[in-house]
């Protein structure tokens, strides 16, 4: 058995629980509308460094009971900031659903950030941002969205930067809350084999008090873009490489025949057109992936790969191919139908995750009011015919159209 049920609390926070039977784990998650892009230009980093300092002590608990309260019942209570949401969740069995629920509640509503924790605190993000920037295919990463997302907030490096961490003092986060957070865009997801009532009663008895409140903030429209081809030399051994640009929004009716897009060209599965032409034919890499990351009103799509120097030119001159390729490829029809059945496979397989799937109720809560039926998205993948790929793929991924990001070893 399966149900989603929804509820909207009289403060403005939405509810959303999905049952599943045959578990015996309970997964829990608040999530806020708030994330990187939404700080000022002298707060970049102060999102990331919430979520961390919410776990530092609250009205009623201390930074250890906050950390070992779950984690005694063999559960789990973890966090995550990204360019436009901060999220605590927890996982416990569920007979502790209530216990879980508490404590994501307590660290969400309740942390009084203190100083001492503080000042510890912004020393482990200052390793956090070192470890990142000694491991080039993640830096590169955060740095291409800079160049993507030029003088603009969604261009900010989520974790900070060595120069803003240290400035940042209590007073920073009650001020970032105080403009950010609005009870109309909080989310609370719950997913186990219990009842909505039972998950609703215990969230409302929680946090059903809280004083409602709206913003009507509105977050900065993303600004034009130039294609930018930017090389840099670093003391590493192997080059790393981006390709990308600017692509549609989660508010856009083809996200789903882009996203089949991206997968073709290069998603996870050992068939794709990038992996199946870089690594297994030419063995020029040993990672090379294709992302589309769909966000509220802008998307990215990205090409990243790994090589040696000497080989660095010939995998950008294949992927550049590949991408041309592929208006023939999708005029196939037996071959188009092939991958619509793989990614349908692997979207089915995706939502038996029952902790990502709570994640995702959440985000599609708060960014569409409502969770996207998986049968409407087959239909959409159906339905999807190789004129309009073609047209997407001349939109968005044609070599000429795409900014580059080169770490060259020195």
């Amino acid at each position: 058995m399966e149900l989603i049920s929804y509820k909207t609390l009289e403060n403005g926070i939405r509810l959303v629980h999905r049952q599943v039977g045959g578990t015996k784990v309970a997964h829990c998650a608040i999530m806020f509308d708030v994330g990187s892009r939404d700080e000022l230009g002298t707060e970049i980093g102060l999102a990331h460094l919430w979520e961390h300092m919410a776990f530092k002590g609250t009205s009623k608990r201390s930074a250890y009971q906050v950390l070992t309260y779950l984690d005694s019942l063999g559960g789990e209570l973890n966090a995550f900031t990204t360019k436009e949401k901060l999220c605590f969740h927890a996982s416990i069995l569920n007979v502790h659903l209530e216990k879980a629920i508490d404590v994501l509640c307590d660290i969400s509503f309740n942390s009084t950030f203190p100083e001492k924790e503080l000042s510890k605190e912004k020393k482990v993000i200052l390793e956090e941002i070192s470890m990142y920037l000694d491991t080039p295919d993640d830096a590169i990463q955060d740095e291409f969205e800079a160049q993507l997302f030029e003088n603009h907030s969604m261009g900010n490096n989520i974790l900070g930067t060595l120069e803003s961490i240290p400035t940042f003092e209590r007073n920073d986060f009650l001020r970032f809350i105080e403009r950010n957070v609005s009870t109309d865009k909080i989310v609370i997801a719950t997913t186990g084999e219990f009842s909505k009532e039972k998950a609703f009663s215990i969230i409302e008895k929680k946090i059903g008090n809280l004083p409602k409140k709206e913003s009507k903030l509105t977050r900065n429209p993303v600004n034009g873009i130039e294609i930018q081809h930017i090389k840099k030399e670093k003391p590493i051994q192997q080059a790393h490489c981006i390709l990308g640009g600017r692509a549609l929004s989660l508010q856009h009716p083809d996200k789903y025949k882009l996203m089949l897009l991206n997968n073709i060209l290069g998603g996870p599965a050992s068939n794709s057109l990038l992996y199946l032409s870089l690594r297994e034919k030419y063995g020029f890499v040993y990672s090379v992936e294709s992302n589309y990351h769909a966000f509220t009103d802008t998307g990215a799509f990205q090409v990243y790969f790994g090589t040696e120097k000497k080989q660095l030119n010939k995998c950008i001159d294949l992927i550049s191919k590949e991408l041309l390729k592929l208006d023939d490829l999708l005029s196939k029809k037996s071959k188009l139908q092939a991958y619509k059945q793989q990614i349908k496979g692997q979207l089915a397989i995706s939502e038996e995750n029952n902790q990502a799937y709570l994640l995702m109720m959440a985000r599609s809560i708060l960014d569409m009011d409502k969770v996207e039926n998986l049968d409407l998205v087959f239909d959409e993948i159906d339905n999807t015919n190789a004129d309009q790929l073609i047209e997407l793929r001349r939109e968005f991924l044609d070599p000429a159209k795409l900014s580059s990001l080169v770490y060259i070893p020195n």
